[in-house]
């Protein structure tokens, strides 16, 4: 299926690894140009030689999307693009009373506020040029869990964000949607199953057991998300827009 996404330009953030590096070589297979914002520069080297073969532009940032002045930073850098894919940002997991409030604010600074602020920052350009926002957000906004709370409740506000904006962004050429993965095979998601394991039977070493009764029996592969973001970044997907695809297991215990 032809996407339409030829001489497209798309910024991804966390750009360098896991989701992100497996949206940007789909998008670039696509016949996208790249724009690839991540916080480690050996890691943006590495992912734009990998892109490089499909014969498209790859620009590479290394900024720290939790501070707003990168923000501003990146649109003078970048210029023009037809798709923003909010993807960059970890929310660490523990509850209420073992997460300070250091660790909440650092967390959603760069991804509750990171994905609202650069979609602010970047909304003019794809007003003009008929944009579409991805936010990839997790599928804790909509499945709470007390243990991943500060994940949970960040997730939730963007799920909110995506949906209003998304209501009413057509009207300006925008469509702005989200995905919610689940478990994906991530280091993320080892160290938090490992956390898991740990606090429930004592041994870290059986984070894979959490997989053992659910109805795919494993995590989801970066890849099978990123062929989300580009259907839904796509003219195929051309009447969507404020909504939010769910892709996680629907047997699997919570976290």
């Amino acid at each position: 299926m032809d996407l339409y996404l030829r001489g497209k330009r798309a910024l991804v953030t966390g750009g360098s690894k896991g989701i992100g590096l497996a949206t940007a070589a789909l998008l670039a297979e696509e016949g996208c140009d790249l724009v690839l914002v991540a916080r480690d520069p050996a890691g943006l080297t590495r992912a734009a030689q990998a892109q490089a073969r499909h014969g498209v532009e790859v620009q590479t940032i290394a900024a720290d999307l939790s501070r707003t002045a990168e923000h501003a930073r990146v649109v003078h850098e970048v210029g023009g693009i037809d798709i923003l894919v909010n993807n960059a940002g970890a929310i660490p997991p523990g509850d209420l009373l073992s997460l300070d409030a250091a660790t909440w604010r650092s967390a959603w600074d760069l991804k509750v506020f990171g994905y609202i602020d650069l979609t602010r920052a970047f909304y003019p350009t794809l007003k003009e040029r008929g944009g579409v926002v991805v936010n990839v957000i997790g599928s804790a906004g909509e499945r709470a869990e007390p243990n991943c709370i500060a994940g949970s409740s960040g997730n939730a506000a963007l799920m909110a964000f995506t949906r209003a904006l998304g209501a009413r962004s057509p009207r300006d050429g925008v469509r702005v949607v989200g995905i919610n993965p689940g478990p994906v095979a991530t280091d993320r998601i080892e160290m938090l199953l490992r956390a898991k394991a740990e606090r429930t039977t004592g041994n870290a070493e059986r984070w894979q057991d959490a997989f053992k009764d659910s109805a795919f029996g494993r995590a989801a592969k970066p890849e099978e998300i990123a062929a989300a973001v580009a259907f839904l970044a796509s003219r195929r997907s051309g009447y969507t827009s404020g909504v939010i695809l769910t892709m996680d297991d629907p047997g699997r215990p919570p976290f």
